[in-house]
């Protein structure tokens, strides 16, 4: 019996410098597609807060080819699972559907990322998103990580939130979202990636056909250096009768090697059923909920706790978190090391097993300008994780909160 052929790696970069890279599995049954541009909230000017995430929205106005209801109308069309997202770092567009529609697929994709920014569908979009704004200053967590990253990356761009502020979205006039489109969107600040069962030869002669006269700009992105703010305080919300407690601390960037052992260290503290957090604060009663993450940036990182818990409990529940956190390196053992490992390993396989999953990898490495590196290589890397590894990332990273944030009902 012949074995199935190897997903391969292929990539090229068209003169432009739009890189094209894409992972293809001739056996897949589907195949995805994307667009990552490396930019985000941190690369916006204070004042133009929130422009990447509006810019998101008026990708699905249309083009000078297509109307908003043509956009819509060829991705259902094709049967397509398709959608967007703006982070701190990253703005993406994909598609996932059957492999003889990635030309079709592909050929919306790129028009739409030339969008005709029409004034009445921008003024129109503006209200969307202060509508969306508004309703997640309702949120209590939203409200509580966003006003956690202010304060833990205070004076830096990573403190920008994704969605703006009512002021600044407000205030922004089309001209200036344009500006930043041009600056922004050129061909040598994206990756076209693609999964799956891929012509890659035909997929790159309608990458250069679509996307061959896009101007590159030379865009570069700002990483000024970075001392942690501190800060301890409570924001009062109407629209909650419980407390969410949130704290922060520095970890690694997302390209340190150390990274592979900061997340261990928080699935370990905090990464569901049987973490540290789980014994001492959910089966305990204590709180309704308890996490730990760790999350890795172009040029810094961070690890974060979450709490949710009665008002009553909050002093208690901040003191047990803390606790937690001075006696875990301590306590780590093999048991720990090996339970982490093999789950972090797992979610990662699961995560890839689709086209869609392997895609969004591929993007999100070539957006933090990692190597591209084979998934059976990361969750090698993942399994030589050591204790030692462990140790010595909390000395060079101590689980000390240098912030924290509480919301808590409003007073009466």
């Amino acid at each position: 019996m012949l074995s199935a052929p190897a997903l391969a790696y292929r990539s090229v970069r068209l003169d432009n410098g739009l890189e094209i890279q894409a992972e293809v599995d001739p056996t897949a049954h589907t195949a995805a597609v994307g667009f990552f541009v490396r930019t985000g909230a941190r690369d916006e000017p204070a004042r133009l807060m929130g422009v990447s995430h509006f810019l998101e929205h008026m990708m699905f106005k249309g083009s000078d080819r297509r109307s908003a209801e043509d956009v819509n109308r060829g991705f259902d069309e094709l049967g397509a699972n398709h959608n967007a997202f703006t982070t701190t770092e990253l703005t993406a567009y994909h598609a996932h559907v059957l492999p003889d529609r990635v030309p079709a697929a592909l050929d919306i994709l790129a028009d739409i990322l030339r969008p005709a920014l029409r004034a009445k569908d921008f003024d129109e979009e503006k209200g969307v998103i202060l509508e969306e704004i508004a309703m997640y200053a309702d949120q209590p967590f939203w409200v509580g990580y966003e006003a956690l990253m202010e304060r833990l990356y205070s004076g830096h761009p990573l403190s920008h939130r994704v969605l703006g502020t009512a002021a600044t979205v407000g205030a922004l006039a089309r001209d200036e979202m344009q500006a930043y489109f041009d600056a922004r969107y050129a061909p040598d600040n994206a990756v076209l990636v693609a999964a799956g069962n891929i012509d890659f030869d035909r997929f790159v002669e309608d990458a250069a056909r679509h996307c061959g006269h896009w101007k590159p700009s030379m865009p570069k992105r700002e990483r000024p250096s970075w001392i942690p703010g501190q800060a301890h305080d409570a924001i009062h919300l109407a629209n909650t009768a419980r407390t969410y407690m949130l704290l922060a601390m520095p970890a690694p960037h997302i390209l340190d090697p150390r990274r592979y052992a900061a997340g261990i260290l928080m699935h370990v503290l905090g990464g569901g059923d049987g973490s540290r957090l789980h014994w001492a604060l959910i089966e305990t009663g204590l709180a309704e909920e308890a996490s730990a993450s760790y999350e890795g940036h172009d040029g810094t990182g961070e690890s974060t706790l979450l709490a949710v818990c009665d008002p009553d409990k909050a002093d208690e529940i901040e003191s047990t978190l803390r606790g937690e956190l001075r006696k875990f390196v301590d306590s780590l053992d093999e048991d720990d090391l090996l339970r982490a490992r093999s789950r972090i390993a797992t979610g990662a396989a699961v995560a890839a097993e689709r086209p869609n999953g392997r895609m969004f990898r591929l993007g999100t490495l070539w957006g933090y300008s990692s190597d591209y590196t084979p998934l059976d290589e990361e969750v090698e890397r993942i399994s030589r994780v050591t204790l030692a590894d462990l140790r010595d990332c909390c000395d060079a990273f101590p689980l000390e909160p240098k912030v924290a944030v509480r919301v808590v009902p409003a007073e009466p």
